[in-house]
């Protein structure tokens, strides 16, 4: 095998973008997830007995999903940790969803801030 020299950009690459194929192929070509809901600030939680090891059809992703899911995490968390698209993670949980191997809880939209300080929070920040 041969090493690129230093500097050398791979046909795959896009310096703007990054990685141009690899999201592609871990969804199956898939952009929607099977199951909808998936907000930002939704909790996934890995079911108790959950073991992807014997599911055929996943990606190393997907059982890394639920490893991460043993405890309430954010799905916006789960993109980040596995520095994958937020697009890519939801279509993998969706995966997931449909084998009954996570759950998702939506936080209640008491604990959502106000859309008035949210809209006073952006006056403020175009202010500076």
């Amino acid at each position: 095998m041969r090493a690129e020299p230093p500097g050398a950009q791979h046909e795959w690459l896009d310096a703007a973008a990054g990685p141009v194929v690899r999201p592609y192929t871990l969804t199956g070509g898939r952009v929607r997830p099977v199951v909808d809901g998936f907000d930002l600030v939704a909790f996934v939680l890995a079911g108790a007995g959950a073991d992807p090891s014997g599911q055929p059809g996943l990606q190393p992703e997907h059982r890394r999903l639920v490893e991460l899911a043993r405890r309430p995490v954010a799905v916006a968390d789960l993109a980040a940790d596995l520095d994958l698209a937020v697009g890519v993670v939801r279509v993998l949980l969706g995966d997931l969803l449909a084998r009954g191997l996570v759950s998702v809880h939506e936080p209640p939209a008491a604990a959502l801030p106000d859309n008035d300080i949210l809209k006073a929070v952006v006056s403020g920040l175009r202010a500076l």
